[in-house]
């Protein structure tokens, strides 16, 4: 399946990434994240002043790629004020416009987008709409674009690939997850990309590779190891796609916030209506060390509409090229030869070069690899004329989160408040 092919270049012209400071002034944006928003600009509403929580923000480099990276903390709202505020150029250049370019390219009236997000917003996890409005609100921008924007991947086809190796599959034996996101290189969004992490009051923390003011993940990894990837499989033959469930995007974040291990990942999904077809690869790093592939069929009968695989499965649709310790869909990409000659020397890199021989060219808007047992993350987005593949990828360890340098890691002083003085835990040192 080839990513769909959106004519919105002419709709970007002069949208260009407005993060490109350098890392002093990346840290600068992070000095007045509460300071109250100009009281001149109409944008912002009664929602602007500061709501409380945290957050920080840096810049990972390698080469030429430079990716924010925007800690939050707090309740949903806040967090997503937070995220608002610490990345409101980005939002307010990209959001608008990548929203209007799909309107114009699907053909679908705002009222019509209103009338999917009433439906699935119905079946949403009630934190992600909070987060949505937190957002609005910190960058200025009007909620109900910020809804449409969320709305829009509901209505799209694309296409991706995940692999994920554990145990005697992997040099170390831990857990690596990949995920390719192929979709539309057109749209601009890798031109403002964030690596979100959230500290939530309550809730596992968790990292998405994202893009400015996008809340929902497309993959994502919390602090119990818990890894999730997806794969598109709905092409435009299958609309109308289902309006009267949660996109996966959202129901991820379920995931991330709630699910300790893999079981309980997929008592999450056994609960949920489906939207359209679908892959996911749903990895434990850390209590199950394990993971699972599962494959959605929106159209097929109530009994085939649902399977799973585990590693070595006789049944995948991939057998015979199955092996221990791993499962992967890469719609005949081409992992498999790779999978089975480098069994036992897996790892971060390699995954890595792997991921980037697999990709759809023509739309790898971003490639992510993932250790889910020692938490750390690799991720490359695409940028100016490169694919994802082309570029450097930026390495970022979550135990290595300290955003008020006391020595302790933001994972593990959490975003309590111990002291009462109104500062979440992890940013601040006393």
């Amino acid at each position: 399946m080839k990513p769909c092919p959106f004519l919105l270049a002419a709709l970007l012209l002069g949208v260009g990434p407005a993060f490109a400071a350098d890392e002093a002034k990346a840290r600068a944006l992070t000095a007045p994240a509460s300071a109250p928003a100009p009281a001149s600009d109409p944008a912002i509403g009664s929602g602007a002043a500061d709501p409380g929580g945290a957050g920080y923000r840096f810049t990972l480099t390698n080469g030429v790629a430079r990716v924010p990276v925007v800690v939050v903390g707090g309740s949903p709202y806040q967090m997503g004020w937070r995220f608002g505020r610490l990345s409101r150029e980005e939002i307010r250049a990209f959001v608008p416009a990548v929203v209007a370019g799909f309107r114009q390219q699907l053909g679908v009236s705002e009222d019509e987008l209103d009338r999917a997000w009433a439906l699935t917003s119905g079946h949403t996890d009630s934190r992600v709409l909070q987060e949505i409005v937190g957002v609005a609100d910190g960058a200025g921008i009007p909620v109900r674009t910020l809804q449409h924007a969320h709305t829009l991947p509901l209505l799209m086809p694309y296409s991706c690939s995940s692999i994920a190796a554990w145990g005697e599959a992997t040099k170390d034996g831990h857990l690596y997850q990949t995920r390719n996101l192929d979709w539309s290189l057109e749209a601009g969004a890798h031109e403002f990309p964030v690596l979100l992490v959230h500290i939530p009051s309550e809730g596992h923390a968790h990292v998405m590779p994202t893009f400015a003011g996008v809340v929902g993940a497309n993959t994502g990894m919390n602090d119990a190891g818990v890894v999730l990837s997806e794969i598109g499989d709905a092409g435009a033959k299958e609309r109308p796609y289902n309006l009267h469930a949660p996109h996966f995007t959202t129901w991820f974040r379920t995931m991330l916030y709630d699910a300790g291990d893999l079981d309980r990942v997929q008592a999450i999904f056994r609960g949920l209506p489906q939207t359209k077809s679908y892959h996911f690869v749903f990895g434990d790093g850390r209590t199950r060390k394990r993971a699972v592939k599962v494959r959605t069929l929106a159209n097929a009968p109530a009994a085939e509409r649902v399977r799973t695989w585990t590693d070595n499965d006789a049944g995948d649709e991939l057998a015979p090229n199955v092996l221990s310790c791993v499962v992967y869909h890469d719609e005949g990409r081409g992992a498999f030869p790779t999978l089975s000659g480098s069994r036992g020397k897996l790892d971060g890199p390699s995954l890595v070069e792997l991921a980037n021989s697999i990709p759809i060219k023509g739309g790898n808007v971003l490639n992510a690899v993932y250790d889910g047992t020692g938490l750390r993350l690799w991720a490359s987005f695409a940028g100016g004329d490169k694919e994802a593949y082309q570029r450097p990828y930026v390495f970022l360890d979550l135990n290595t989160l300290d955003g008020d340098h006391d020595g302790k890691g933001d994972l593990a002083e959490g975003a309590s408040d111990g002291n009462r003085n109104g500062v979440p835990d992890f940013l601040d040192p006393r």
